[in-house]
This record gives C-alpha cells, structure tokens and sequence, in this order.
C-alpha cells in the first residue's frame, strides 16, 4: 500500500464484495467457469473466513478480459495466464520507473541545491587567475620587510 491508514469501510475496485453467483452476472459467465479460472490462477479472488470466494470490481473486469481474449482472439486459457503475468510484471516495472524517476529527481534536486550553496560560499575577494603572455624578462621578487626589521 502507500503507507496511509485507509478508512476499513471504504469500497475500492479492490475490495472483494461480490459472491461467486453475483460475480458469474456481472461478468456474463457461468459460475463453474468462474471457479474453474480460479483453480487455473487466472483470476484469485479473496476468500472469506469460511472459504467462499469473493470478488472485486477489479476482478470482474479481469473475468471479463479473459472472456473476451478466449471468446473474441481465440486465446487457450494458457497463453492468456500468461498475458495477465506479463501485463502485471509491465505495470509493476512501470510503477517502479516511476519511483525510480522520483528518486532521481529529488537527487537532482539536492544536487543542484548543494551546488548553489557551494557556490554562495566562495570568497568574493579573490581576483580570478588569468593567464598572461610569457615573456623572456627576468622578474625578481623582494620579500616584504618583516615588522619589527
């Protein structure tokens, strides 16, 4: 989750409220089939404490996918588990792309305001160097007389 406390009666597309006979209506398909794209691992619903499957808005609208990939595409019921793998694997890595990005980000961020701060921190009294044409004359260098001398 995302570290918040939800409100326990709140309905998402994830909360499991639907019987197996409800969901068999609202998806268009039999309850046999229902319970049998549940043995095959193509659509889990939650359980209760007595064993009884139930359903989310979210897995109806998986049930309903299956259907159509076997009833419209002529997808076996294998090659369609292993679609709903793959589209799961693609939204967890987009999901963590994305906080990836986020980090990224923020890191950028720091960096640029660690930078500024250096850069506020340079003496201003200092004469930048710049380079002089060389020339063949003979300098000679005298030190300061010490105080006190």
């Amino acid at each position: 989750m995302d570290g918040r406390r939800r409100n326990p009666y709140e309905l998402t597309d994830e909360t499991p409220v639907y019987v197996i006979s409800v969901a068999a209506q609202l998806s268009g398909l039999h309850p046999q089939t229902l319970r049998q794209y549940d043995r095959l691992g193509l659509v889990s619903p939650d359980r209760t404490a007595g064993r009884g499957r139930r359903y989310s808005a979210r897995d109806i609208e998986l049930l309903r996918q299956v259907q159509q990939l076997s009833q419209d595409e002529g997808i076996n019921l294998a090659g369609i588990k292993r679609i709903i793998e793959l589209e799961n694997q693609v939204a967890a890595l987009q999901s963590r792309v994305a906080e990836l990005s986020a980090a990224v980000e923020g890191a950028a961020a720091a960096m640029r305001q660690r930078e500024a701060q250096v850069h506020a921190s340079y003496r201003r009294d200092l004469v930048p160097y710049t380079d002089v044409q060389q020339t063949r004359a003979l300098v000679v260098w005298r030190p300061a007389p010490k105080r006190g001398e």
